[in-house]
Protein backbone atom coordinates (compact mmCIF):
# COMPACT_ATOMS: atom_id res chain seq x y z
CA UNK A 1 0.00 0.00 0.00
CA UNK A 2 1.59 3.25 -1.16
CA UNK A 3 0.15 6.54 0.01
CA UNK A 4 1.49 9.86 -1.28
CA UNK A 5 1.27 13.27 0.38
CA UNK A 6 1.78 16.64 -1.33
CA UNK A 7 1.06 20.27 -0.50
CA UNK A 8 1.84 23.86 -1.44
CA UNK A 9 2.09 23.56 -5.20
CA UNK A 10 0.56 27.05 -5.55
CA UNK A 11 -0.40 26.34 -9.14
CA UNK A 12 -0.96 29.48 -11.22
CA UNK A 13 -0.34 30.76 -14.73
CA UNK A 14 2.79 32.59 -13.56
CA UNK A 15 4.53 29.27 -12.72
CA UNK A 16 4.26 27.13 -15.87
CA UNK A 17 7.17 24.91 -14.77
CA UNK A 18 5.28 23.89 -11.65
CA UNK A 19 2.22 23.09 -13.75
CA UNK A 20 4.37 20.92 -16.00
CA UNK A 21 5.77 19.13 -12.95
CA UNK A 22 2.27 18.49 -11.64
CA UNK A 23 1.21 17.01 -14.98
CA UNK A 24 4.27 14.76 -14.93
CA UNK A 25 3.53 13.75 -11.35
CA UNK A 26 -0.11 12.74 -11.90
CA UNK A 27 0.70 10.81 -15.09
CA UNK A 28 3.97 9.09 -14.12
CA UNK A 29 4.20 8.91 -10.32
CA UNK A 30 0.78 9.15 -8.69
CA UNK A 31 -0.85 6.26 -10.65
CA UNK A 32 1.30 3.81 -8.69
CA UNK A 33 -0.21 4.97 -5.40
CA UNK A 34 -3.23 3.64 -3.59
CA UNK A 35 -4.14 7.11 -2.36
CA UNK A 36 -3.05 10.71 -2.89
CA UNK A 37 -3.50 13.31 -0.15
CA UNK A 38 -3.24 16.98 -1.14
CA UNK A 39 -2.76 18.94 2.07
CA UNK A 40 -3.69 22.41 0.89
CA UNK A 41 -2.56 25.22 -1.38
CA UNK A 42 -2.86 23.20 -4.55
CA UNK A 43 -3.63 26.55 -6.18
CA UNK A 44 -2.12 29.97 -5.57
CA UNK A 45 -5.65 31.26 -5.14
CA UNK A 46 -9.19 29.97 -5.47
CA UNK A 47 -12.10 32.39 -5.60
CA UNK A 48 -14.98 29.98 -6.04
CA UNK A 49 -15.73 26.84 -7.99
CA UNK A 50 -16.83 28.91 -10.99
CA UNK A 51 -13.08 29.41 -11.48
CA UNK A 52 -13.41 26.17 -13.43
CA UNK A 53 -15.39 28.14 -16.04
CA UNK A 54 -12.92 31.04 -16.31
CA UNK A 55 -9.47 29.53 -15.75
CA UNK A 56 -8.04 26.97 -18.18
CA UNK A 57 -5.43 25.89 -15.61
CA UNK A 58 -8.12 25.11 -13.03
CA UNK A 59 -10.04 23.12 -15.62
CA UNK A 60 -6.94 21.20 -16.67
CA UNK A 61 -6.01 20.34 -13.08
CA UNK A 62 -9.52 19.10 -12.30
CA UNK A 63 -9.57 16.98 -15.44
CA UNK A 64 -6.13 15.53 -14.67
CA UNK A 65 -7.14 14.59 -11.15
CA UNK A 66 -10.40 13.08 -12.39
CA UNK A 67 -8.46 10.87 -14.79
CA UNK A 68 -6.18 9.79 -11.95
CA UNK A 69 -9.20 8.99 -9.78
CA UNK A 70 -10.77 6.92 -12.56
CA UNK A 71 -7.58 4.87 -12.72
CA UNK A 72 -8.30 3.72 -9.17
CA UNK A 73 -6.28 6.16 -7.04
CA UNK A 74 -8.24 7.61 -4.12
CA UNK A 75 -7.70 11.37 -3.92
CA UNK A 76 -8.22 13.47 -0.80
CA UNK A 77 -7.92 17.23 -0.44
CA UNK A 78 -7.54 19.50 2.58
CA UNK A 79 -8.03 23.24 2.33
CA UNK A 80 -4.98 25.47 2.54
CA UNK A 81 -4.74 29.16 3.28
CA UNK A 82 -4.86 29.98 -0.44
CA UNK A 83 -7.57 27.63 -1.70
CA UNK A 84 -9.99 27.41 1.24
CA UNK A 85 -12.90 28.25 -1.09
CA UNK A 86 -12.60 25.00 -3.04
CA UNK A 87 -16.04 23.44 -2.78
CA UNK A 88 -18.15 20.47 -3.70
CA UNK A 89 -18.31 21.22 -7.42
CA UNK A 90 -14.54 21.09 -7.76
CA UNK A 91 -14.43 17.99 -5.57
CA UNK A 92 -17.01 16.25 -7.75
CA UNK A 93 -15.42 17.18 -11.07
CA UNK A 94 -11.89 16.37 -9.87
CA UNK A 95 -12.96 13.04 -8.37
CA UNK A 96 -11.72 13.80 -4.88
CA UNK A 97 -13.00 14.01 -1.32
CA UNK A 98 -12.54 17.11 0.86
CA UNK A 99 -11.19 16.39 4.36
CA UNK A 100 -11.48 18.48 7.52
CA UNK A 101 -8.35 19.98 9.06
CA UNK A 102 -7.05 18.10 11.02
CA UNK A 103 -7.77 14.54 9.86
CA UNK A 104 -6.51 11.31 11.40
CA UNK A 105 -5.85 8.25 9.22
CA UNK A 106 -4.15 4.89 9.55
CA UNK A 107 -1.75 3.50 6.94
CA UNK A 108 -0.45 -0.03 7.41
CA UNK A 109 -1.31 0.23 11.09
CA UNK A 110 0.51 3.54 11.52
CA UNK A 111 -1.45 6.48 12.95
CA UNK A 112 -0.99 9.68 10.93
CA UNK A 113 -2.37 13.14 11.71
CA UNK A 114 -2.79 15.33 8.63
CA UNK A 115 -2.98 19.13 8.69
CA UNK A 116 -2.36 21.98 6.31
CA UNK A 117 -0.19 23.52 9.00
CA UNK A 118 -1.31 27.14 9.22
CA UNK A 119 -3.17 26.58 12.50
CA UNK A 120 0.14 25.49 14.06
CA UNK A 121 1.66 28.95 13.46
CA UNK A 122 0.03 30.47 16.51
CA UNK A 123 2.74 33.10 17.06
CA UNK A 124 1.49 34.86 13.92
CA UNK A 125 -1.53 36.39 15.60
CA UNK A 126 -2.27 38.71 12.68
CA UNK A 127 -2.60 35.79 10.31
CA UNK A 128 -4.71 33.78 12.76
CA UNK A 129 -7.17 36.69 12.99
CA UNK A 130 -7.32 36.88 9.18
CA UNK A 131 -7.85 33.13 8.96
CA UNK A 132 -10.75 33.29 11.40
CA UNK A 133 -12.37 35.99 9.28
CA UNK A 134 -12.08 34.27 5.91
CA UNK A 135 -13.16 30.86 7.23
CA UNK A 136 -16.42 32.35 8.51
CA UNK A 137 -19.29 30.95 6.40
CA UNK A 138 -21.10 34.31 6.33
CA UNK A 139 -17.95 36.07 5.06
CA UNK A 140 -17.54 33.40 2.38
CA UNK A 141 -21.16 33.68 1.23
CA UNK A 142 -20.78 37.44 0.87
CA UNK A 143 -17.58 37.04 -1.15
CA UNK A 144 -18.94 34.32 -3.42
CA UNK A 145 -21.97 36.49 -4.24
CA UNK A 146 -19.70 39.06 -5.88
CA UNK A 147 -18.98 38.93 -9.64
CA UNK A 148 -16.03 36.75 -10.66
CA UNK A 149 -13.97 39.70 -11.92
CA UNK A 150 -14.36 41.51 -8.61
CA UNK A 151 -13.31 38.41 -6.67
CA UNK A 152 -10.29 37.99 -8.93
CA UNK A 153 -9.20 41.56 -8.32
CA UNK A 154 -9.59 41.06 -4.58
CA UNK A 155 -7.51 37.85 -4.71
CA UNK A 156 -4.65 39.68 -6.45
CA UNK A 157 -4.87 42.47 -3.87
CA UNK A 158 -4.73 40.02 -0.95
CA UNK A 159 -1.76 38.20 -2.53
CA UNK A 160 0.17 41.47 -2.86
CA UNK A 161 -0.68 42.51 0.69
CA UNK A 162 0.37 39.10 2.00
CA UNK A 163 3.76 39.35 0.27
CA UNK A 164 4.37 42.73 1.86
CA UNK A 165 3.35 41.54 5.32
CA UNK A 166 5.50 38.40 5.13
CA UNK A 167 8.54 40.49 4.24
CA UNK A 168 8.07 42.43 7.48
CA UNK A 169 7.62 39.39 9.73
CA UNK A 170 10.40 37.40 11.37
CA UNK A 171 11.00 33.87 10.13
CA UNK A 172 10.26 32.43 13.57
CA UNK A 173 6.79 34.00 13.74
CA UNK A 174 5.82 32.32 10.46
CA UNK A 175 6.95 28.87 11.63
CA UNK A 176 5.02 26.47 13.84
CA UNK A 177 4.81 26.99 17.58
CA UNK A 178 6.42 23.94 19.29
CA UNK A 179 3.99 24.01 22.20
CA UNK A 180 1.03 24.04 19.80
CA UNK A 181 2.51 21.08 17.94
CA UNK A 182 3.10 19.16 21.16
CA UNK A 183 -0.43 19.83 22.39
CA UNK A 184 -2.19 18.62 19.24
CA UNK A 185 0.06 15.55 18.90
CA UNK A 186 -0.52 14.60 22.53
CA UNK A 187 -4.27 15.19 22.26
CA UNK A 188 -4.35 12.90 19.21
CA UNK A 189 -2.56 10.04 21.01
CA UNK A 190 0.90 10.69 19.55
CA UNK A 191 0.55 10.02 15.81
CA UNK A 192 3.07 10.97 13.15
CA UNK A 193 2.16 14.50 12.10
CA UNK A 194 2.30 15.46 8.42
CA UNK A 195 1.70 19.03 7.27
CA UNK A 196 2.73 21.71 4.82
CA UNK A 197 2.26 25.50 4.77
CA UNK A 198 5.62 26.65 6.14
CA UNK A 199 7.63 25.67 3.02
CA UNK A 200 10.35 24.27 5.29
CA UNK A 201 10.59 20.59 4.32
CA UNK A 202 12.11 18.45 7.03
CA UNK A 203 11.71 15.44 9.28
CA UNK A 204 11.56 16.52 12.92
CA UNK A 205 12.11 13.87 15.59
CA UNK A 206 11.21 15.17 19.04
CA UNK A 207 9.92 14.04 22.40
CA UNK A 208 6.80 14.86 24.37
CA UNK A 209 7.81 13.80 27.83
CA UNK A 210 9.45 10.42 27.23
CA UNK A 211 7.38 9.75 24.11
CA UNK A 212 9.30 9.94 20.77
CA UNK A 213 7.34 11.70 18.02
CA UNK A 214 7.81 12.51 14.34
CA UNK A 215 6.70 15.58 12.40
CA UNK A 216 7.08 15.64 8.63
CA UNK A 217 6.90 19.03 6.89
CA UNK A 218 6.04 18.84 3.21
CA UNK A 219 7.76 20.97 0.58
CA UNK A 220 6.49 23.59 -1.78
CA UNK A 221 7.07 22.93 -5.48
CA UNK A 222 8.86 26.13 -6.42
CA UNK A 223 12.20 24.40 -7.10
CA UNK A 224 11.27 20.75 -7.57
CA UNK A 225 8.32 18.40 -7.22
CA UNK A 226 8.79 16.89 -3.79
CA UNK A 227 6.39 14.56 -2.11
CA UNK A 228 6.22 12.18 0.80
CA UNK A 229 5.55 8.51 0.17
CA UNK A 230 4.45 5.98 2.75
CA UNK A 231 5.19 2.57 1.14
CA UNK A 232 5.00 0.41 4.27
CA UNK A 233 6.22 1.50 7.68
CA UNK A 234 8.67 4.20 6.58
CA UNK A 235 8.26 7.61 5.05
CA UNK A 236 10.55 8.80 2.29
CA UNK A 237 10.92 11.91 0.18
CA UNK A 238 11.52 11.83 -3.56
CA UNK A 239 12.36 14.78 -5.80
CA UNK A 240 11.71 15.30 -9.49
CA UNK A 241 13.95 18.09 -10.67
CA UNK A 242 12.73 20.70 -13.15
CA UNK A 243 13.25 19.47 -16.66
CA UNK A 244 13.61 15.89 -15.43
Amino acid sequence: MTVIFISDLHLCAERPQTTALFEKFITEIAPSATALYILGDLFEYWIGDDQLDHDSLARSVADGLAKLAKSGVQIFFMHGNRDFLIGERFAREAGLRILPDPTSISVDGNALLLMHGDTLCTDDTGYQQFRKQVRDPAWQRTLLAKPFAERLQLAHSIRSQSDVEKALKSESIMDVNPATVAAIVADSDYPTLIHGHTHRPAKHVFKIGARPCIRWVLSDWHESARFLAFPATALSTISIAHGG
